[in-house]
């Protein structure tokens, strides 16, 4: 007789765990050839309601954490995924790509781990200032995280494009609930292993796979999210979540046109987007006071 191959199934990531989806849906993923090769969740609207409890209870302890230290779990998610390379470049192979596409997709999606490790603790300097004014004060103004981030990744890419999304998110004090590709949701569910395996507190990155159609509304009109950004092209979807967003005047941006594989696609600016500026008054002492002090 012959063997019936046991499919794996790809659990979402909520809060540090990985359960199944609550509406018990799921789809069963095909290859170019029609043959299933593994049963993906279809998320419901509960566990994205539930992803954003899990980011807005880790958003004040992440956001707080000193620069250099985000740096320094975003080089060993870096790490970990150089470590586990060669399970990424199969999953990308048997969702259709070819070997030496899925070899580069792995290291640019390292590399750009690496160069967000490397702006979080400078961008702040970057996009800061000392601001004139005609009073006694000093006026500073500094970048600080927005809070939750809702983000739809690029249907066309299951590694880089949830990377590339999710990094500079993160990478600025950020917490995020991400769905991933449709048809390619196979390395982001991997990656979320790769998340759970690192420094990476519970619930700063939530990761959530089905279908946009079903989700996008519950992504751009949910009240507890600060902020969304949106990868992919879909003209209806990007009509809509602008009405929903101003609801409670969400920041939103959307990178359709972007090329998740050019430099573009990576900047501190894109981390930049997703911050609130904090402005503070501070008053100068009397400098003949200070004089006398001195």
């Amino acid at each position: 007789m012959e063997r019936l191959e046991i499919l794996k199934t790809y659990k979402i990531y909520i809060g540090g765990q990985f359960p199944r989806t609550e509406s018990g849906r799921f789809y069963p993923l095909k290859n170019k050839k029609g043959n299933s090769i593994a049963n993906v969740c279809l998320s419901s609207r509960k566990d994205f309601r539930n992803s954003v409890v899990a980011a807005r209870g880790a958003f004040g302890g992440w956001s707080a954490r000193a620069g250099f230290n985000r740096s320094q779990i975003l080089y060993r998610i870096a790490e970990m995924l150089e470590g586990r390379k060669e399970q990424f470049i199969s999953e990308l192979v048997i969702q259709g790509l070819s070997l030496k596409l899925a070899q580069d997709e792995v290291m640019l999606s390292v590399d750009r781990l690496v160069y967000y490790a490397g702006w979080c603790d400078k961008y702040q300097a970057i996009f800061s200032s000392v601001n004139p004014v005609a009073s006694s004060h000093f006026n500073f103004s500094v970048p600080e995280a927005s809070g939750v981030v809702a983000i739809i990744a690029p249907e066309e890419s299951s590694l880089l494009g949830i990377i590339t999304a999710i990094a500079p998110v993160i990478a600025g004090g950020n917490t995020c609930v991400v769905l991933a590709s449709e048809s390619k949701p196979l390395c982001a569910v991997t990656f979320a292993e790769v998340l759970n395996t690192s420094d990476l507190p519970g619930g700063v990155v939530n990761i959530l796979t089905g279908k946009s159609d079903e989700l996008y509304t519950h992504f751009s009109s949910h009240m507890d999210v600060n902020a969304l950004t949106y990868y992919r092209n879909n003209k209806t979807e990007i009509k809509t979540i602008k009405e929903n967003a101003s609801l409670n005047v969400k920041r939103i941006y959307i990178y359709d046109k972007l090329d998740i594989t050019s430099d573009k696609a990576q900047s501190p600016y894109l981390i930049f987007d997703n911050q609130e500026i904090k402005t503070t008054w501070h008053p100068i002492e009397n400098i003949g006071s200070a004089k006398a002090g001195y």
